[in-house]
């Protein structure tokens, strides 16, 4: 293969970003904005029920555990309290597991 072709491309001068983005900075949370008005009680306990079961899955990706037969109830747990998240229900679990199973 010549070595032209592994060459990277140049990075672009000026960034598309709406904000900067460190990759080595501290986790800071995004700016949070209001749901969306007039849906079903279920709706909202199921939106946010996804969102945290992402974080966790995220935060178990980051600590090595990629595959969802390594997580456990019990690890999924201690992973929140890690992060500082409420502890999961069963549900929430098993969302997890099911994030993990689809990110391959």
């Amino acid at each position: 293969m010549p070595a032209a072709a592994l060459k990277s491309k140049p990075l672009p001068t000026q960034s598309t970003a709406k904000r900067s983005v460190l990759l080595d900075s501290p986790y800071v949370p995004m700016e949070k904005r209001p749901l969306p008005a007039g849906r079903p009680r279920e709706w909202y306990v199921t939106h946010n029920r996804r969102l945290k079961a992402m974080r966790l899955a995220i935060a178990l990706l980051d600590l090595g555990i990629y595959l969802p037969n390594q997580a456990h109830n019990e690890t999924i747990r201690n992973t929140a309290e890690e992060i500082g998240v409420h502890p999961p229900s069963d549900t929430t679990c098993h969302m997890v597991r099911a994030f993990m199973r689809y990110s391959r």
